[in-house]
C-alpha cells in the first residue's frame, strides 16, 4: 500500500501490515513533529490519524474490490487524550461502517501501550465512483 505525499513530511511509515486488519503506520519523534519541547506537536498527531483512516479507507474498499473509488473528508474530529512524548507514535485506523456513498472510519494514535492512546479521530468520507 503507498501512502499519500504528506506522510513524507511526517516521517510516516506502515509499521505492520497482516492484510486481515488495516495497517499499522509509524512516525518516529522528531525536529519534524516537535510542538513544545518534548512533545508531538497535535498537528503532526491528527495529521498520522488522518493517514491512518485513509489507509483504513482504502483497505476496506480493496477488500470489497471497490479499489476504483475515489473518496473526500467531509469532517474529522480529533480528541487529543495525553500528550505524545519523545517516542514512535503508532496509529491504526478501523471502518466501521461503509456505505455506498459514506464511510465512517476512526482512528487512534498510541506510543507504549495501545490501551493508552494519545489521541483519536473520527472521519467521515464521501466516496464516488
Amino acid at each position: 500500500m503507498k501512502l499519500p505525499p504528506y506522510a513524507a513530511l511526517l516521517g510516516a511509515s506502515i509499521g505492520s501490515e497482516d492484510g486481515t486488519a488495516a495497517p499499522v503506520l509509524a512516525m518516529p519523534f522528531g525536529n519534524d513533529v516537535t510542538g513544545r519541547p518534548g512533545f508531538v506537536h497535535g498537528g503532526a498527531l491528527a495529521g498520522l490519524l488522518e493517514l491512518a483512516a485513509i489507509t483504513a479507507l482504502e483497505h476496506a474498499l480493496a477488500a470489497e474490490a471497490r479499489g476504483e473509488a475515489g473518496f473526500k473528508p467531509v469532517n474529522v474530529t480529533v480528541d487529543f487524550m495525553r500528550g505524545g512524548r519523545e517516542k514512535l507514535t503508532r496509529a491504526q485506523g478501523h471502518v466501521s461502517r461503509l456505505g455506498s456513498r459514506i464511510a465512517n472510519v476512526e482512528a487512534v494514535a498510541w506510543q507504549d501501550d495501545r490501551d493508552r492512546p494519545v489521541a483519536a479521530a473520527r472521519m467521515n468520507f464521501l466516496i464516488s465512483g
